[in-house]
């Protein structure tokens, strides 16, 4: 069993630590204050286009997708370039064209578009010259299991009609959001998990209205666009904008959230080592009762355990990665599920102490711990709840035991 990095994520790993001190990092209050400055509170600052060029200059660009279309890696040696972006959430992963939900938008693209479809949406999408937005998930039903979605794709003619509501489209806000892939039914009467198809609709397309931003725990999350309540009233599309056949959107669906649930684990563990950072120099600058708050031994078991869970996380994560890698994502199901319910919850648990070790300071827009937190505790939801992912994972178990007797 070998832990050691192989020479080309070495290598990336160095020019991207680098990309960090000497770009990533000065930007962040700058990105910070273009915040504040824009005039459209939905677009991208300018540090943004900035930070993406020097990346793409540097070869530090679209890590996330292997094969011709991205940079060739496999799940493993991405896991550690994508854990260092993690630790500036909000600017590293766009920076390098690797952020949600544009990296599962591109592999639905590269492995189920068509080539008209890869050229006028997956080469945008992989030069960063647009966004896009994944809908799914809707308000009137129980969206964590995906056979209920109503949405309705009708196929007319040539095209298909599309009528729906849809809620927390992530990204949708941002301008610069052209494409969206919209999952709906297009056959209600067929068996559960062939009703459901994906379609591309264009920003454009008549009918289509982005209705309104939501919020998270009070955050707009308008640094990349935001959440957006999406309506669909008769939406017509050309037919040859179907992703994959009819009946085939809840396959391209899981085929898509597999390497999605990683990636968000993977820029999770980063975020848990910044934390701890932040924990350990915040408790050692400051006292109380004599003596620095670090020599407190409930502050010394957070700090512990913070390095722990991070490693046990770690652990499991590289493990998950090497399995999607040798046996394919299926073979690596149970992995996946298990890092999905661990992550959140453990780096949830990372920063509530980094937030109560920095007093009121960590509540406030001072430090970036309680964003940090909001964020965390949404994947909770995203890419399916936690009590779906553990019902599953309770169901495969069993069944060792089930088919034993």
């Amino acid at each position: 069993m070998d832990f050691s990095f192989d020479a080309k994520t070495e290598e990336l790993r160095g020019k991207l630590l680098e990309f960090m001190d000497s770009h990533i990092y000065p930007a962040e209050p700058v990105f910070e204050r273009q915040l504040e400055e824009r005039e459209d509170p939905w677009s991208a600052p300018p540090v943004v286009r900035d930070l993406k060029a020097a990346a793409r200059e540097r070869g530090l660009w679209n890590f996330f997708l292997p094969g011709e279309h991205g940079a060739g890696l496999t799940n493993l040696q991405y896991a550690p370039l994508a854990e260092i972006t993690g630790r500036s959430p909000h600017l590293a992963p766009i920076a390098l064209n690797c952020a949600a939900p544009d990296t599962g938008n591109m592999e639905v693209l590269a492995m189920f578009g068509t080539e008209q479809q890869r050229k006028q949406w997956l080469q945008p999408l992989l030069d960063g010259e647009i966004r896009s937005a994944f809908a799914m998930t809707e308000p009137d039903v129980a969206s964590s299991d995906a056979r209920n979605i109503s949405t309705r794709i009708r196929r007319d003619g040539d095209s298909y009609v599309i009528n729906g509501r849809k809620f927390y489209i992530t990204g949708a806000m941002n301008p610069d959001c052209k494409i969206f892939i919209v999952m709906g039914k297009t056959d209600p009467e067929a068996e559960p998990h062939r009703q459901q198809s994906q379609i591309l609709v264009p920003r454009d397309t008549p009918g289509l209205t982005v209705k309104r931003g939501m919020k998270v725990f009070g955050y707009d999350d308008g640094s990349h666009g935001g959440h957006a309540e999406v309506i669909f009233e008769d939406v017509r599309v050309p037919a040859e904008n179907l992703i994959g056949g009819e009946g085939e959107g809840f396959a391209v669906a899981q085929a898509r959230l597999g390497p999605g649930r990683i990636h968000h684990c993977m820029r999770s563990i980063g975020l848990a080592e910044r934390a701890l950072e932040m924990l350990c120099r915040r408790t050692l600058g400051r006292s109380t009762f004599g003596k620095p708050i670090a020599e407190q031994g409930v502050v010394q078991d957070w700090i512990a355990e913070s390095r722990v869970r991070i490693e046990q996380l770690r652990l499991l994560v590289l493990k998950t990665a090497w399995l999607m890698d040798t046996v394919g994502n299926r073979g690596a199901h149970t992995e996946i599920q298990a890092i999905k319910i661990a992550t959140p919850a453990t780096v949830e648990w990372i920063l509530d102490k980094a937030i109560q070790a920095h007093g009121a300071g960590g509540l406030s827009q001072d430090f970036p711990l309680a964003e940090m937190w909001a964020g965390i505790r949404t994947l909770r939801f995203a890419d399916g709840p936690d009590e779906v992912h553990k019902r599953s994972l309770a169901h495969r178990e069993l069944k060792k035991y089930r088919e034993g007797k």
